[in-house]
């Protein structure tokens, strides 16, 4: 019986449904979202979360890190990756003529901080160099090609894949050659510790603080990016509360539009109910098909409204985290569930005041009317 009283209106009740659809989408679409851009940031930042950053603080000698000091850095960091680092700036001329400045980092284990897109990035850096895509692109550079830092000429053997705004370049153009290159400078201006995880970069951290800090002096600035997935992910359970909210809405507004159909159609019919009642149909029964009806409006806009977010959610994985399978993962999937669940509940509670309604008016007042 309620199935067939759906389709006594039909225009009626895919109007309805549509409301649902609406809402399911945006909750789901948009709970998908966050998922898919924190996905996206921890690919980006997941290099930097077990590094620590070491350089001379405020209140240091030198003007750098000396010899002494990098043993005790590897002494103090055990099994990790220690990467000195020295830096300075050059302009590189292509033989075209093109010119374009850059960062210049000396390194030996490369490989610990780069990834090449072509070329290698050897873990033993003693000759040749590394630059990055944009530099190479700007002076017409390929593999092989030599690059002249203070008199002496360089052969790419290497394009670093990307630049972010951590590195020495602080987004810049970047040079990387053999630590040899720059000899002439004395001290490290940084050195990189390259931990397992997380955790064990903020240990090493404040190990690190311990020994050559105290609070009244800063000899090494010490940095870990241990903290900053954690930012990213308090932020992201912040914005993702704040859109689930916005979708909240849509789907109360689809609600009020469910009770406003069941209402009517309570009205239209109301002669009907009395005849039921009349011939022994108990109110229990009225309130039952009433609220059957709410809830398959629910389903039928749930599941079309949850296939609709599922298309969205494949675009969104596939254009911000590069993997369309991903919106199968519990991560994301879950909100496909909350949309279906959360339309089917708001469509019987929107179905029951007219389901009470009508169960409860006298059968005579019903006739009469």
């Amino acid at each position: 019986m309620a199935w067939r009283n759906l389709g006594r209106n039909r225009m009626r009740t895919v109007l309805a449904a549509l409301g649902i659809i609406i809402g399911v989408m945006a909750i789901a679409s948009l709970g998908m979202a966050t998922v898919a851009i924190q996905q996206q940031a921890s690919s980006q930042l997941g290099s930097l979360t077990n590094q620590v950053s070491v350089s001379a603080g405020e209140d240091l000698d030198t003007d750098g890190l000396t010899d002494d000091q990098l043993s005790e850095i590897e002494s103090i960091a055990a099994d990790a990756t220690v990467v000195p680092q020295k830096t300075n700036n050059t302009e590189l001329t292509s033989r075209s003529g093109a010119t374009a400045r850059v960062s210049v980092t000396g390194v030996t284990n490369a490989a610990a901080l780069y990834d090449v897109s072509a070329g290698e990035s050897p873990s033993r850096l003693t000759t040749g160099a590394l630059v990055t895509n944009s530099t190479a692109q700007q002076l017409g550079l390929e593999l092989g090609d030599p690059v002249e830092y203070d008199g002496h000429l360089y052969r790419v053997r290497g394009f670093i894949e990307s630049e972010t705004g951590f590195g020495p370049g602080g987004g810049r153009g970047e040079l990387v050659l053999p630590v040899s290159a720059l000899s002439d400078q004395q001290y490290y201006d940084s050195v990189t510790v390259i931990a397992e995880d997380g955790d064990a970069a903020s240990a090493l951290s404040g190990d690190l603080d311990a020994y050559f800090n105290t609070e009244d002096e800063t000899a090494l600035q010490i940095q870990s990016y241990s903290g900053v997935q954690q930012n990213i992910g308090g932020f992201m359970d912040t914005l993702q509360t704040a859109l689930l909210g916005i979708g909240g809405i849509s789907l109360v507004v689809a609600s009020v539009a469910i009770l406003n159909v069941m209402l009517m159609s309570v009205i239209e019919r109301r002669g009907e109910i009395g005849v039921l009642r009349a011939v022994g149909i108990r109110r229990g029964e009225v309130l039952r098909m009433i609220l059957t009806e709410s809830a398959f409006l629910g389903v039928l806009g749930g599941l079309v409204g949850a296939l609709g977010s599922l298309g969205v959610g494949l675009v969104l994985f596939s254009v911000l985290a590069g993997d369309a399978t991903a919106v199968l993962q519990w991560a994301s999937s879950q909100y496909l569930l909350y949309g279906l669940a959360f339309a089917v509940v708001a469509s019987v509670l929107s179905g029951f005041y007219p389901a009470w309604k009508a169960a409860n008016e006298s059968p005579v007042d019903a006739l009469r009317g």
